[in-house]
């Protein structure tokens, strides 16, 4: 298992309080990625939608939920309870995060409108990069390695397509791209003809890899450069984990007790996540495991517990041959 890392590590933070939907970050992503088209442009009928979900060819995507005020409450209820628990604990901001909370409070709020009727809640999602990657544990052929920024990568031309990396996000969000082909247009002829072009990377697994070939140049990722709101911060994980705390304590003063963050405590089953999301519900409101856990996690135990018994399996037989021959 590759747990351990000493890596200075890069991550979001992406504040669902001030996305407006725009789409933005999934256009950048796939232009920059030169990822293929996902479906027809159709909306989907579900909500004002046209991808559903990540996927191998769609690396950010952007969620449309209608809440009514009755949802609103609960949301809101459901945030006081954890609140009363201490999850997150809301204090005074100290240092960084003070600065952060006095700077905000200072500025136009660019949370989008809402009434008390009615609010739609967006969130762009994106792959969470885990402190305990399930994917990168159980890639057979180490397609899947840990950079230097501390994300988790797909090597394509080492990938063999397995899928074995598919199970074990507990995200549901590495796929495989699948072998179909894109259709686009020639525009040599006077009329112009269809022609099909090759899917890249077609059979291998896919995800978001924070943009890497940027970091390496020292540049953002196209997603968090093109957000027009700042929804989609870049940055060091640390530090960005202290403005969305600070941001937390912000919207919490504000009323909006349905706040809270996903992905930064280090003590949940994944260890925290290198992508940090502030969250105006319930996770799985957003479509996201209240409790993600990395199906390794408990191999150690389970090694123990299986040796544990084969030890007495043995002891058992030796026994019974023993008593045998006697």
């Amino acid at each position: 298992m590759h747990w351990d890392h000493d890596h200075e590590r890069k991550g979001f933070f992406t504040d669902t309080s001030i996305c407006i939907g725009c789409k933005a970050c999934e256009v950048a992503c796939k232009e920059w990625n030169r990822n293929p088209q996902d479906g027809d442009f159709e909306l989907l009928g579900s909500s004002y939608d046209n991808t559903g979900s990540l996927g191998a060819n769609t690396w950010r995507h952007v969620a449309f939920i209608e809440q009514d005020e009755e949802r609103i409450e609960v949301a809101r209820e459901s945030g006081r309870a954890l609140v009363s628990l201490g999850m997150p604990t809301v204090r005074p901001p100290e240092g960084p995060a003070a600065a952060f909370a006095n700077a905000s409070a200072a500025s136009t709020d660019t949370a989008p409108p809402d009434t008390p009727e009615f609010r739609w809640l967006m969130s762009s999602d994106v792959c969470k990069h885990c402190t305990y990657a399930g994917c990168l544990d159980v890639c057979p052929t180490g397609a899947l390695y840990r950079t230097e920024f501390g994300t988790v990568v797909v090597q394509a031309d080492v990938c063999n397509g397995c899928g074995t990396c598919v199970a074990g996000c507990p995200f549901g969000v590495i796929e495989r791209r699948d072998d179909g082909t894109v259709q686009t247009k020639s525009d040599r002829a006077e009329h112009v003809n269809d022609f099909e072009q090759e899917v890249p990377n077609r059979g291998t697994a896919n995800k978001c890899t924070l943009c890497y070939d940027r970091l390496v140049v020292g540049d953002q990722p196209a997603c968090a450069k093109t957000c027009p709101t700042t929804s989609i911060k870049f940055g060091d994980r640390e530090s960005l984990v202290v403005d969305a705390q600070a941001r937390v304590e912000q919207l919490h003063a504000q009323g909006m007790t349905e706040a809270r963050l996903y992905g930064a405590n280090p003590n949940d089953g994944v260890g925290g996540t290198g992508s940090v999301f502030l969250l105006l519900d319930e996770p799985e409101v957003y479509g996201l495991p209240p409790d993600p856990r990395v199906p390794t996690k408990d191999l150690p135990q389970m090694f123990k517990t299986a040796a544990v018994a084969a030890a007495g399996m043995l002891a058992a037989v030796a026994v019974a041959f023993l008593g045998g021959r006697r």
